[in-house]
């Protein structure tokens, strides 16, 4: 037998430091992993952290251009003499901020309109003339109080349809409500969305500044009416008696000359980094001490 002081066999002694070697490489090989693990945690966490700034620094520009709009609106004497549209270009923090707006009486209001205004522009979007009316009966139905005896007729129609919901019976809350309706088709909702709002507030548009499928959606509208108007409007002042006149049969069938409070800016951006992006923003002026309300915000496009 070995004695308790006899030293190891070198054999045994290789072994040893051949685990110990082994054992160090494992230990390397973690850390290196480790290390791998913490720089892209890093780089994640920085390049998130940019970007959040940079959402944070449009976010502000875009404050910053609604406000400007807010004040040159309100700085007219009086809210009659309020443009109807305008735009502005300013360089603001190195970024350059490119802004336009609109009335909201330029669209047509689908918790105000009358019947057929809003057939008038599904017909002029694509819909059958039997199609526009009958769908405009829906639009009309889905925002309003159901009649004493009928309350049950719209939700007997919307289950007849396959919809698993009834009507709402109240307001629009925003336009994309629009593709609940029944006979609202997906290719008809994408291109009445850009003549549409629930904010105009009236029941007529602004024939001066709507776009011409809205002026041709006016109850009375015929071809050769509607291409002498938009080949005069840019003349005509804002004068109701004009308008009227100068919309011909269309003209008393019709609130043409509705007034809003409400505007739809578009604020584009492009930063110093060359980025660029856009938001549109509702809003309803107030004056006072809350010179405005904010109504919708929505970022339309952005790329970088």
């Amino acid at each position: 037998m070995m004695e308790p002081h006899e030293k190891s066999s070198p054999v045994r002694q290789e072994s040893r430091r051949g685990f110990v070697i082994v054992a160090v490489l494992w230990l390397i090989a973690a850390l290196a992993a480790l290390m791998m693990i913490f720089s892209a945690y890093l780089s994640y966490s920085a390049r998130a952290l940019a970007l959040n700034d940079t959402s944070v620094r449009a976010e502000a520009l875009v404050s910053a251009g609604v406000e400007l709009t807010a004040y040159r609106l309100l700085s007219s004497s009086h809210k009659d003499a309020r443009p109807p549209r305008g735009a502005f270009h300013i360089r603001l923090s190195r970024a350059e901020l490119a802004v336009s707006y609109v009335s909201e009486a330029a669209r047509i209001d689908l918790n105000a309109a009358p019947k057929e205004l809003i057939a008038g522009l599904l017909s002029v979007l694509g819909a059958s003339e039997e199609d526009a009316k009958t769908t405009a009966d829906r639009i009309v139905a889905w925002r309003s109080s159901a009649a004493p005896g009928s309350a049950g007729d719209e939700d007997t129609l919307y289950r007849a349809g396959g919809k698993s919901y009834a009507p709402r019976h109240a307001p629009f809350a925003h336009v994309n409500e629009l593709s609940l309706v029944l006979g609202m088709t997906p290719a008809l909702i994408e291109r009445a969305l850009p003549f549409v709002t629930v904010f105009n507030g009236g029941a007529g548009v602004d024939v001066l500044t709507a776009a011409p499928e809205v002026v041709a959606a006016l109850p009375g509208m015929t071809p050769l009416i509607l291409r002498d108007f938009l080949g005069t409007r840019a003349t005509l002042s804002d004068d109701p008696t004009a308008i009227t006149a100068a919309l011909g049969a269309a003209g008393p069938k019709a609130a043409v000359t509705q007034k809003s409070n409400a505007y739809r800016i578009l604020v584009r951006l492009r930063l110093p980094d060359r980025r660029e992006a856009a938001s549109e923003v509702v809003i309803a002026l107030r004056g006072g001490k809350e010179p405005y309300q904010v109504l919708s915000w929505q970022d339309v496009a952005a790329r970088g």
